[in-house]
């Protein structure tokens, strides 16, 4: 349960992070499963579990982040995330707003429990 909450956080960072940086439309072909899945080993760095994001949490957001080439990927990955981070509890908003820098991920806005996929 605290891996999908890692994981969802992760993927809503990565979402918001590729709907800034792609401005192209298109339909969204993004499987929240997958988003999920990619975004689980974040789980333990954003509950506090470990000091730092696995190796596993940063490839599978850097993954998500050059998957997601479209406004509407980008936008449906972070409704992914944010629905899955919904369903736990334990994530601490200070760890997840680190997490692109830790992993390396470049963004033009803060991550946080509160970013607007929809922007």
């Amino acid at each position: 349960m605290m891996k999908a909450t890692t994981t969802l956080c992760s993927l809503l960072l990565l979402s918001s992070l590729l709907l800034l940086l792609l401005p192209r439309e298109a339909t969204a072909t993004v499987n929240c499963a997958v988003v999920a899945a990619k975004a689980a080993p974040c789980l333990s760095f954003v509950t506090g579990k470990v000091p730092g994001p696995p190796a596993a949490c940063c490839g599978g957001l850097q993954q998500l982040a050059r998957q997601a080439v479209t406004v509407a990927d980008r936008r449906a990955t972070c409704h992914c995330l944010e629905n899955s981070v919904k369903r736990f509890s334990g994530v601490q908003d200070r760890l997840l707003s680190q997490i692109p820098t830790a992993c390396h991920i470049k963004l033009s806005f803060p991550v946080s429990l509160n970013t607007n996929c929809d922007r």
